[in-house]
């Protein structure tokens, strides 16, 4: 699903409101007349979010400082990917030079061929090697590279620290395999007063995207390799609906109120009322802000299943009309923003928490080796939120294979919401009958793609 794209408030969520479309288009000159090299860029937070466009801004201001001989020219986004304009302004070759992209859209956009190559060029951005080698390979396309990862993002499970210590469970040890889930919400349902053990997404294709992530977890995938077939009717997809099934109609531990989405989960979270759920790091600050949480209570455990999370993210493509000045001036410019340990507009730590900014989430966790350890420390000296909480997500998500959403994800997201929510609402939903029907609509997805 999509994700806002501001600064710490990278989502696993695909629900935020679209509230100002991308109209700004690119400007592919080098405009030789000033001396400089000029770079339209995008995702400028908007002037509503006060804080963040000024952090931007100053950012802004101090690359071109340090580089005199260049212009960068910022156009508001919210969302930084707006799915209304995206394809059109795409299609018309209107992108900014340097032009903000989910982790999604790489195949789609270098298909269309309007992303430059940035192969001949990533050896001059120092920061390239320091970042996930899986993260990289996203924007990694028949070899060559089309784009820079700027945050990332991968599923585990919130759980209620309270809930778990009142229902007899070890606050500190969350469960890691689908069967502790079952056997720990059934636990914490039992509590009675309108607690819920478990709660999942079964409505506006969250539930297909939670299927996506929980059948991840299991080994399973939703298409083939080559992407032409389904691959939801098999054991580790009849697994995932089973235990959904099991849960909500042996156990009672999902409640009776179903066709949920993530608002009403985060509400039932925030209020004290659920124990579990799944979600990206990033969901715990908003519980907190909006829905009443207590960063005390909010841990994060690893995504259970033991074999595979989804992961999402962004990044940075550049367009196939920028001049190689441009792309060397965009590249300087990522490396400046966002691709600097415990420095930028995303790891400014200190600046972030002396503006009451959440520190000490475990993601958005892009460096590796020397370079993560130089983040995680200025990210650590500067937290203002319970990090003990989040050790067994760091721990165990290590330990897993990171796989991205599927293509055609939201057709093929609305697909599997059905069967979603068929088993939590139908006690004699036909598994078999289910996934067997949502098999054939997805190869004619995939078909006509």
């Amino acid at each position: 699903m999509r994700s806002t794209g501001f600064r710490h408030a990278v989502a696993a969520i695909g629900v935020c409101s679209l509230a100002l479309a991308v109209t700004s288009c690119g400007s592919n000159s080098d405009d030789s007349a000033s001396g400089k090299t000029r770079i339209t860029v995008n995702c400028r937070p908007p002037a509503s979010a006060k804080v963040d466009r000024g952090f931007f801004d100053q950012d802004v201001a101090a690359f071109e400082g340090r580089h005199s001989d260049i212009d960068v020219v910022a156009h508001d986004a919210f969302p930084c990917e707006d799915p209304k304009t995206f394809d059109a302004k795409l299609a018309g070759g209107q992108m900014e030079d340097v032009f903000y992209t989910y982790f999604t859209d790489v195949k789609h956009v270098v298909d269309t061929r309007q992303a430059a190559d940035l192969t001949p060029y990533v050896k001059e951005l120092k920061s390239y090697g320091t970042i996930q080698k899986q993260l990289r390979d996203i924007y990694t396309v028949d070899g060559k590279v089309y784009g820079i990862p700027r945050t990332g993002y991968s599923m585990g499970l919130i759980y209620n620290k309270k809930l778990f210590k009142k229902a007899g469970l070890d606050p500190d040890k969350p469960p890691t395999t689908w069967e502790e889930v079952r056997a720990d919400a059934k636990r914490i349902a039992a509590l009675g007063g309108g607690t819920v053990g478990y709660a999942d997404y079964s409505a506006q294709n969250q539930g297909g995207w939670h299927f996506t992530a929980e059948l991840y977890s299991q080994g399973g995938d939703v298409v083939s390799a080559d992407g032409k077939k389904a691959t939801v009717d098999t054991p580790e997809g009849h697994a995932v609906l089973r235990n959904l099934h099991d849960m909500r109609w042996t156990d009672d531990s999902m409640g009776s109120k179903q066709l949920l989405v993530i608002n009403d989960v985060q509400q039932m979270m925030g209020s004290g009322k659920l124990g579990m759920y799944l979600s990206a790091p990033d969901n715990i600050p908003i519980l907190v802000k909006e829905k009443g949480g207590n960063y005390q209570d909010l841990a994060l455990g690893p995504m259970p299943g033991g074999r595979g999370t989804l992961v999402g993210g962004d990044g940075y493509m550049f367009s196939k009309k920028d001049t190689p000045a441009q792309i060397r001036a965009g590249l300087k410019w990522l490396d400046h923003m966002f691709l600097t340990p415990g420095k930028g507009f995303l790891g400014d730590y200190a600046r972030a928490k002396a503006h009451n900014a959440p520190v000490g989430l475990p993601e958005p966790r892009l460096f590796t080796g020397a370079a993560d350890a130089e983040d995680q420390q200025a990210k650590k000296a500067n937290a203002n939120v319970p990090v003990e909480n989040y050790r067994s997500f760091l721990e165990g998500n290590q330990k897993l294979q990171l796989k991205v959403e599927p293509p055609n994800a939201q057709q093929i997201y609305s697909v599997l919401d059905g069967v979603v929510s068929a088993v939590l609402t139908k006690k004699d939903a036909d598994i078999d009958r289910l996934l067997e029907d949502a098999s054939g609509k997805i190869d004619g997805i995939l078909a006509r793609s």
